[in-house]
């Protein structure tokens, strides 16, 4: 007979078995997001009220190019993580597994979207 305590069972793991691996990329995209986020704001604020010429311009740099296509993809990350993990407190049974799959869902095509958009600006 196999006599685990709880503590035993919990022991670096979460209740799915990855919950230090999940909170650890929670934590480091939440910082990076962080930094990203002011740094996107500053430059998407030098972008608005401008012609569309000025707005393909400024996102037509390397740097304002890549500061947004990292935004768009740490921040749906971070999104799609965060949701999963409320809707896996709050539901059970294929309600859950289906939530979990349109939440990344729609965090890939939000992702692909803009990043499609961001190429086509700046080429």
């Amino acid at each position: 007979m196999r006599y685990l305590t709880d503590r035993k069972r919990a022991e670096r793991k979460g209740a799915s078995g990855t919950g230090t691996e999940h909170h650890w990329y929670m934590s480091v995209s939440a910082v990076a997001l962080a930094f990203l986020i002011p740094t996107f704001l500053y430059v998407f604020g030098h972008a608005l009220g401008q012609g569309r010429a000025e707005v393909v311009a400024t996102f037509g740099h390397p740097f304002g190019a890549i500061l947004t296509g990292l935004v768009l993809f740490v921040s749906m990350q971070h999104f799609a993580k965060g949701a999963q993990m409320m809707i896996e407190d709050y539901t059970q049974g294929s309600w859950r597994r289906g939530l979990v799959m349109l939440v990344y869902s729609l965090a890939y095509v939000i992702t692909a979207t803009g990043l499609y958009a961001l190429v086509k600006m700046a080429m």
